[in-house]
């Protein structure tokens, strides 16, 4: 079955302390987008790319591509301009994608480089047996909810809760009927849309070195994870 990949970077540079959006930033001396795009490039050399971004970014990402030759050349993908807010990024990614036959869609944000081609495969595999796939990881510290009636934090059972990942991988049809409904502040990601209307998710253990680069913590831990990979 065909496989797509949509990588959603809508990010800023704000948590991170930075005016350059954080999809952009160097690590291991390249855009942190293109080391996302070259893993699934990685994963299969004949995938079709979907990278969306906000229409104010895709100057500076043009620039980055004349400045680094080998984004466009080992990793060719299609510009989308992105929406108001995930759900609707998301949503012109897929009407993007001009095939009529059912195929497998991953949507993964443009902020996880480190996800290994591996898993990327795994997940792809997982989707095509049971319909999707949504990489997760356990939680490995106490967790406390808040309980509106008693009006405290309550304490949570540590291996009922899963900490959600990207990819998460679709059936093109599946996706093009979720996406039809109108945005809701319920949709936390693309596997609760889909879910929504009635499908079940399937999880998939992820890694925990599949991080999303959101502070400057994070990118210093990236480098570090990258360099001892190489």
């Amino acid at each position: 079955m065909k496989k797509i990949a949509i990588l959603v970077a809508g990010g800023t540079g704000l948590r991170m302390n930075s005016t350059i959006p954080k999809q952009f930033l160097l690590l291991h001396g390249k855009p942190v987008l293109f080391h996302t795009l070259k893993q699934f490039k990685k994963a299969d050399a004949h995938i079709s790319l979907y990278v969306v971004l906000p229409k104010d970014q895709m100057d500076f990402w043009a620039k980055l591509c004349t400045q680094f030759p080998e984004i466009l050349a080992e990793t060719p993908h299609y510009l989308v301009e992105g929406g108001e807010t995930r759900f609707h990024s998301s949503q012109n990614g897929l009407a993007a994608i001009e095939d009529t036959e059912d195929c497998l869609v991953a949507i993964h944000d443009g902020v996880r480089p480190l996800i290994t081609p591996q898993l990327i495969n795994l997940a792809y595999a997982f989707a095509q047996l049971h319909g999707n796939a949504v990489l997760s990881v356990g939680a490995k510290d106490s967790i406390r909810k808040w309980d509106a009636d008693l009006k405290q934090y309550i304490s949570v059972k540590r291996d009922e809760i899963k900490i959600i990942q990207t990819p998460q991988i679709f059936k093109l049809t599946s996706l093009r009927n979720a996406f039809k409904q109108t945005f809701s502040t319920a949709f936390t990601d693309d596997a609760s849309v889909v879910e929504s209307m009635g499908e079940t998710i399937h999880l998939v253990d992820g890694d925990y070195a599949n991080l999303k680069i959101t502070t400057p913590e994070d990118l210093n831990l990236a480098e570090s994870l990258m360099k001892s990979a190489y």
